[in-house]
């Protein structure tokens, strides 16, 4: 049989605690995904998240051992009385008799028929000697709890119970918590409840009456150990804040584990006796009987799957990120790049999967287009890219040019000259950056391709400079003379914005002065002599 603990797209917290849906805001991200497709500057590439298996019933995938063996009624047969009634004695248990038969195995069957189904022990009938039984749950396999583990009990509750945990298959146990109608009679412990618990006491073992004290034992019949209580603890009496028990959980490794089993084990050391004294002469009165166990939890992955399948009678996370091992504990074989660390629930929503990297990774598993041979993982980017890319290329998969080149079009990806210089001029330009056809982007006054030219009004000078020439650096040739330092007006028989050109009879240039323009050296003298007469003619009216 091979059955899947699969991972709903579900979107929010409940996929890690398995609590009601309207207590999450449904803005607090998925676990249940392990990576995305999702573009970047550099291109498409994988986005890898935290992710865990979907909290389930735990007890379908457990196997019970009872200590004794051959507690369990019913071989040989015995009759049992009531216990608010001693004059009742009609019940039954025969192990040869399916009807009357009470095994392990009905402590975890379907609820709720009429009548209960349960298991049920030998009754207590070597008094003073006490019956004493325990129950152990085993996955061989680590489990996170996520709810309540809930026992009910159809003779009345146990007077001393102990609920144990073990995290190694159960080579050594610890107490979760202790039950008794009188703790400091039994264990010699205060007696306390799980309210009187802190965030800094929730990981105190305490002794609890609660579940012990009082009698109509029809109706007070199960008995817990509360989860939910002590991750309100940090998340709020209705875990609206699950973001701070997340935080916790990932940062405080005790609190973790405190919330992690292989096994579990019930130790059963005083059944229900009623409101009075032990009655001696009919012990078939005392005994226990569990008509159900409910443990609910999942798959420990590390947060490093999305499923757990239960094949062979053995669960086993579906690892990813390169991960291997039932719990996902350990980096695949040639995936030893950094040491295996577990996912993250951090940061909220997404978290961080840590995913194991290869060891040496060439050219080909690199994708670098022949430019690196060496790869290396980024932790903030849950990838691996290129190190060191040659031949002017840069990106992940060095498929992009460095800054200060642009891609040649005419070569392929993986040719050595994919990236050519912008050369961009540096008195004319912005920068050495150009866009993708290699033109620069250039300053006030510069103008061409590489930005090394001066548009009409600027003179070349470490760059393009909008005054043309000045008196004080006589910029302005053969005579010319430096106008409002915008122009030069040239000599006669000279042109060309610095008066550099010789022009020739007829030619009037760009910066030729007015003298220029007049043909003949006489025709000044004659206008000179024209002015020169107006003058006296003036002063002798």
């Amino acid at each position: 049989m091979r059955v899947w603990l699969m991972v709903t797209l579900q979107a929010a917290w409940p996929c890690f605690f398995g609590l009601a849906m309207q207590h999450y805001p449904t803005t607090w991200g998925h676990y249940d995904m392990c990576k995305s497709q999702v573009y970047t500057d550099d291109g498409l590439t994988w986005d890898y998240m935290a992710c865990q298996p979907e909290a389930a019933d735990m007890t379908k995938f457990l196997k019970v051992t009872l200590d004794p063996p051959d507690i369990t009624c019913g071989d040989p047969p015995e009759t049992y009385c009531a216990l608010e009634n001693p004059y009742m004695c009609n019940n039954e248990c025969d192990a040869t008799t399916e009807e009357l038969a009470h095994p392990p195995e009905l402590m975890f069957d379907f609820e709720g028929r009429n009548p209960s189904t349960f298991w049920q022990s030998s009754s207590w009938r070597k008094y003073p000697k006490p019956l004493a039984v325990n129950i152990t749950l085993s996955w061989n396999k680590t489990i996170e709890l996520t709810d309540d583990i809930v026992i009910t009990f159809e003779s009345g509750r146990p007077e001393q119970m102990v609920l144990e945990k073990s995290l190694d298959y159960g080579k050594t146990w610890q107490p979760y918590q202790f039950y008794a109608t009188d703790c400091l009679d039994a264990f010699t412990m205060e007696p306390k409840s799980v309210q009187d618990l802190s965030q800094f006491t929730l990981l105190d073992i305490i002794c609890t009456e609660e579940y012990s004290r009082g009698y109509v034992w029809k109706y007070d019949k199960t008995v817990r150990f509360e989860i939910k209580d002590r991750f309100a603890l940090f998340a709020g009496p209705r875990l609206h804040n699950m973001a701070s028990l997340y935080g916790q959980l990932d940062t405080t490794k005790n609190l973790r584990d405190f919330f992690t089993i292989t096994d579990l084990r019930i130790r059963l050391l005083r059944p229900a006796t009623g409101a009075t004294m032990v009655d001696e002469g009919n012990l078939s009165r005392y005994f226990y009987a569990i008509s159900d166990i409910k443990v609910h939890g999942r798959c420990k992955c590390n947060l490093h799957a999305n499923s757990c399948v239960f094949e062979k009678e053995k669960l086993s996370c579906e690892c990813e990120h390169n991960t291997t091992g039932p719990d996902c504990g350990r980096c695949k074989r040639n995936y030893q790049g950094r040491a295996w660390s577990a996912g993250s629930y951090l940061p909220i929503p997404k978290g961080t999967a840590n995913i194991c990297v290869p060891n040496n990774v060439g050219p080909v598993n690199c994708e670098c287009f022949g430019h690196s041979n060496r790869c290396s993982y980024i932790e903030l980017l849950n990838t691996v890219i290129c190190v060191s890319c040659k031949h002017n290329t840069r990106g992940q998969h060095c498929q992009l040019c460095k800054l200060g080149f642009y891609r040649n079009a005419s070569a392929e990806l993986d040719d050595e000259n994919v990236c050519i210089d912008c050369n961009c001029n540096p008195l004319g330009s912005e920068s050495d950056r150009c866009n993708g056809t290699g033109f620069c982007k250039c300053k006030s006054g510069a103008t061409g391709s590489k930005c090394h030219q001066c548009l009409p009004g600027y003179l070349w000078d470490n760059g393009c400079k909008s005054r043309v020439c000045d008196d004080e650096l006589l910029r302005c040739q053969n005579g010319g003379v430096c106008v409002n330092n915008v122009r030069c007006q040239c000599a006669p028989g000279y042109s060309g914005l610095l008066c550099e050109k010789f022009r020739s009879d007829g030619e009037a240039g760009y910066g030729s002065s007015d003298s220029d323009r007049t043909s003949e050296p006489s025709s000044v003298i004659i206008l000179m002599l024209l002015m020169l007469l107006r003058s006296t003619w003036a002063l002798t009216l």
